[in-house]
């Protein structure tokens, strides 16, 4: 069972994502079991304010750390352990598949979901263990970013997906999947037919496992030529793949 506890302004947001779609069956078994911690609930006032004025100026508000604090306690209280700390952050690390992985193996974390201009960072460096950004732009807030890791998550458990499903995603084995097709045989067009790659029609299973690997290796190396370099260095990379990356690029460029 993995559990995350999911610290946030906005907790409406997550309802209907773990009710819809063939994930919500990891929600409904409890192989994911999430609890929300509305921030303001551990806010002072009457107003039950979470954010302030930066020090030293500057546009917008940052978030008060003590509400943050008081939260993690009663998450830390409930829970009996010590979870890692997740903040979603432009300045974080990219997700990958890989972190995925080892997420999905693991006991859940604290998702941190920060809002306005940021968090305190006194905060971050007390308590956070690990900064997380989906790549090179700013939302609003981390809540996206967190039902992105909890679909992402929920659908690496057993009978989430048909097996072997996730075994052929994009990046598992640290490639692009390839193309897929499925009926018409001929989809027509009015600039003419378009057909389905003979091999995947003749039933020969090792061929068309082969043509599969061979489209997955040229796709990388045209779009993410970074990951074939690394496959190459973990030494995931034969011969056979090898051949078919020299003919895709007989210059050598790869």
């Amino acid at each position: 069972m993995i559990r995350f506890d999911i610290v946030t302004l906005f907790p409406e947001l997550f309802g209907p994502h773990m009710a819809s779609g063939v994930t919500r069956r990891a929600f409904d078994s409890r192989q994911v079991q999430v609890r929300l911690w509305p921030l303001r609930d551990f806010a002072d006032g009457p107003y039950r304010r979470v954010d302030d004025r930066p020090f030293g100026g500057g546009p917008g508000m940052v978030m008060l750390a003590q509400p943050l604090q008081r939260a993690l306690e009663a998450v830390h209280a409930e829970r009996g352990d010590l979870p890692a700390v997740v903040h979603f952050t432009p300045t974080g690390r990219t997700l990958t598949q890989a972190q995925v992985q080892e997420m999905a193996a693991g006991s859940g974390a604290v998702l941190l979901c920060g809002r306005y201009e940021g968090v305190d960072q006194r905060f971050l460096d007390r308590h956070v263990t690990q900064e997380v950004s989906l790549g090179d732009y700013v939302l609003s807030g981390g809540e996206l970013p967190a039902l992105v890791l909890l679909d992402a998550v929920a659908r690496l458990q057993p009978g989430v997906l048909p097996a072997p499903s996730h075994e052929q995603d994009s990046f598992s084995d640290g490639l692009l999947e390839a193309p897929a097709y499925t009926r018409p045989e001929q989809w027509v067009t009015p600039a003419g037919a378009l057909p389905v790659p003979p091999v995947l029609l003749s039933g020969h299973h090792a061929q068309i496992a082969a043509w599969r690997r061979g489209q997955s290796l040229v796709l990388t190396a045209k779009r993410r030529p970074d990951l074939i370099a690394a496959a190459r260095a973990a030494g995931r990379l034969d011969e056979a793949d090898e051949r078919v990356l020299r003919q895709f690029a007989p210059d050598d460029t790869l």
